[in-house]
């Protein structure tokens, strides 16, 4: 006779995290193993590594990898693992991104209805294009850019989650204070014209891009706000940027037509450790130099407030889980 599968309550979702979970650097995972706490390590060959799991709370943690490839893969390893029950799971994607200085700040913390895919398209070489396009990115089964009407057959540009449910989680979070270094104070204060960009951290609702490729610029900014307007009918507003959240929700996507999860369960935060695009006086190529070379301008401040926000609403769900565990948090 098999043992019945755990019940898990709450899925925590990071990217990365450095080998030994430990140091002055760490990525994504480390404060949820360390204050949440998620004391209990479980084997996890399919995946990248091991899982973290809380039995008295019902909460697991997985790293899915970066990229959209391992996000899918590791998170459809997850749903079809025997070992759990994830049909009443809440998940929550919690980790850094990009932030489009024209919306908000770093240090700032963005809950997503939209997620719009930035990988899957044509493409030709800038130095190419007719002087009339906008970009070189063409939908796929189009001519030139931007082309009606859209076709969002099979979800496989865009992604909407539950509205009830991301609005519910803001207006848990939204009166937040996040921390507001000088550090962050000193790297606002280049974005000179930039309101938002200048703005202390906080958090809002606001929707993301999500590709493979670690993009930066001013051009390519404008492509990824374009490009969320068009795949959403301008409903969507592009906030950040993340490489991994489209394979995340296309695995969700195929686990719940298969009764597995429940899809409207479904959670992205992201927080912006650095602009999407260069400040005034700089080139594209000098501020990616200079994010890269080091750790980014609003790193730490980032990873404090994916856990910080995500937490409660972590603690709200459990706090409330004879309600929430059949039924989505109430939306009046």
């Amino acid at each position: 006779m098999t043992d019945k599968p755990i019940p898990i309550k709450i899925v925590v979702v990071t990217m990365y995290e450095v080998e030994a979970e430990a140091g002055d650097h760490f990525g994504e995972f480390r404060l949820w193993v360390e204050r949440l706490p998620l004391p209990a390590r479980v084997a996890f060959p399919y995946g990248l590594r091991e899982l973290r799991h809380n039995p008295d709370k019902g909460v697991l943690g997985i790293v899915s990898g970066v990229g959209t490839a391992r996000a899918a893969a590791s998170i459809m390893a997850l749903g079809m693992d025997p070992r759990f029950d994830l049909t009443r799971a809440y998940w929550l994607v919690a980790g850094i991104a990009g932030v489009n200085p024209h919306e908000a700040s770093i240090g700032s913390a963005a809950w997503a209805e939209w997620v719009v895919d930035s990988d899957l398209a044509y493409e030709i070489d800038a130095r190419e294009i007719p002087a009339d396009w906008p970009t070189g990115f063409i939908p796929l089964g189009k001519t030139q850019p931007y082309e009606e009407p859209v076709d969002t057959h099979g979800g496989h540009w865009v992604y909407r989650l539950d509205p009830g449910l991301v609005d519910w989680a803001y207006r848990l979070t939204a009166g937040m204070t996040l921390a507001d270094a000088p550090a962050l104070q000193a790297a606002r204060a280049r974005y000179a014209g930039f309101p938002a960009a200048q703005a202390p951290p906080a958090v809002v609702v606001g929707d993301e891009v999500s590709g493979s490729t670690f993009w930066h610029g001013a051009l390519l900014n404008k492509r990824a706000s374009d490009c969320m307007s068009y795949w959403t009918d301008g409903l969507g507003r592009f906030v950040t940027t993340a490489m991994e959240d489209t394979g995340t929700l296309q695995a969700l996507t195929w686990l719940a037509r298969a009764g597995r999860v429940d899809g409207r369960r479904v959670l992205v935060l992201r927080t912006g450790s650095n602009y999407t695009m260069q400040p005034p006086g700089m080139t594209a190529a000098e501020s990616l130099a200079a994010e890269t070379m080091g750790v980014y301008s609003g790193y730490f401040a980032a990873l404090e407030a994916a856990y910080a926000v995500g937490r409660v609403v972590v603690d709200a769900i459990l706090e409330s889980w004879d309600r929430y565990a059949d039924a989505l948090p109430d939306r009046s």
